[in-house]
């Protein structure tokens, strides 16, 4: 049998940015990805402080363009993304990545077409099922490889996502889960209770 061959994680570039929330180191990352069509995947691990030490604070992000730029109420991402601000989370050493799998991985127009039948009465995972998707379609991997690369081996991970915490410690990376919690609105509630009562993801 051949075996599959090795996905190598290449470091694009690195550059300092001055966010709302201080200064981080911000690593671009790259590989080929094996999984259908060969292509490119890509993801950006923004650090601060030192990492080095025990157990530093990680989220793992996918990228939601209608709530991050366009300001869409229907989910709470672009709150998740913003609970950096916290007054308990600003000072510890992090490593926040943002990875680009808009749509728990089914893409923007494959989104827009959930919406649209979110619109006719289903919830989120109903529409994502309608269209023959997965209730979530993400693949971890690359931000599993990105960690590695950083040298981390323990961390305490931001979020609500069990598939998350599974992704790092089936490849030996001891994840302390620590909840992600952001306030609903009149738009965003029924979304909710469907993620926490249906698979409680994100």
């Amino acid at each position: 049998m051949t075996s599959a061959p090795s996905q190598t994680l290449r470091r694009v570039a690195s550059a300092r940015i001055p966010t709302k929330w201080g200064l981080f180191e911000t690593v671009g990352f790259e590989r080929e990805s094996l999984n259908g069509p060969q292509h490119v995947e890509t993801a950006v691990a923004m650090i601060q402080g030192d990492l080095a030490g025990d157990a530093p604070l990680v989220r793992i992000h996918s990228q939601c363009f209608t709530g991050e730029v366009l300001g869409s109420l229907r989910c709470d991402c672009a709150d998740q993304l913003r609970l950096r601000c916290a007054p308990s989370l600003r000072k510890a050493a992090a490593s926040w990545i943002y990875e680009h799998q808009e749509g728990r991985g089914i893409g923007l127009m494959a989104k827009l077409r959930a919406y649209a039948l979110q619109d006719e009465g289903l919830d989120t995972v109903e529409a994502n099922r309608a269209l023959g998707f997965e209730d979530d379609a993400r693949d971890f991997g690359l931000s599993v490889a990105i960690l590695r690369e950083l040298g981390l081996d323990r961390v305490r991970l931001l979020t609500n996502n069990p598939n998350k915490v599974r992704a790092l410690t089936d490849q030996g990376i001891e994840a302390e889960q620590l909840s992600c919690e952001a306030a609903p609105n009149s738009h965003s509630l029924a979304y909710l209770r469907t993620k926490k009562e249906k698979w409680d993801t994100h």
